[in-house]
């Protein structure tokens, strides 16, 4: 995976207050960590950073003050009705360590005929990868399988240099069989007991009252 080049500015003032002030400037405050240093407070341009982003586990590196900082994000938050980046927390890395990360499963070919439906279970993988090497995604081929079918952790192959960080018998993908006749049924029968009770109204009406 090929770095991204940032520039990041320190930060000193922290709290709610300050956040919305750096983001008024049209940045996005974050945090480095790792390494048993003690954590870097930083602010990033946010379109540059949210383009950065569109990479799963994108490998950063980020000009802070004057020193390099070689970083893969690890948790980013975001607003949740207009996406805006709010708050990104940094992973620093270097070259030959591992780190678990999450990587985006992708399926390939169609399912069988006959209203099968996929369910993804995982989205994403946990896998174990070197730092600089991280797999941009798992693709998997879901061509010609069944409804009862489910793909496992174990069954995907991962690219080299990759490990798994989860169960091998871990559920990743299922098969499902669509499922409208049931719909249909409860739509027919709450025809049927409207009528019912439409035919017995006026029998009711006819019964006379008790003295």
């Amino acid at each position: 995976m090929a770095e991204v080049k940032l520039s990041a500015e320190l930060r000193n003032d922290f709290g709610k207050g300050a956040a919305r002030r750096t983001r008024r400037d049209n940045k996005v405050p974050g945090v480095i960590y790792g390494h048993g240093a003690d954590p870097k407070h930083v602010a990033i341009d946010s379109h540059s950073l949210m383009m950065a982003l569109k990479t799963p586990n994108v490998l950063l590196r980020l000009d802070v003050a004057g020193k390099s900082e070689l970083v893969i994000p690890k948790a980013v938050q975001r607003e949740a009705i207009r996406g805006f980046l709010v708050h990104v927390d940094f992973l620093a890395v270097k070259k030959g360590e591992k780190v678990t990360v999450e990587v985006p499963v992708v399926t390939e070919g169609d399912l069988a005929p006959g209203g099968n439906l996929l369910e993804h279970i995982l989205n994403a993988l946990p896998v174990e990868a070197e730092a600089t090497h991280i797999p941009e995604g798992v693709t998997v081929s879901i061509e010609g399988l069944e409804a009862g079918h489910t793909i496992r952790a174990g069954d995907i192959e991962l690219p080299r240099g990759s490990s798994l960080a989860i169960e091998e018998d871990a559920a990743v993908l299922q098969i499902v069989a669509a499922q409208t006749e049931p719909v249909e049924e409860e739509a027919e029968e709450a025809e049927e007991a409207e009528e019912a009770v439409a035919e017995a109204a006026p029998e009711a009406e006819e019964t006379p009252a008790e003295s």
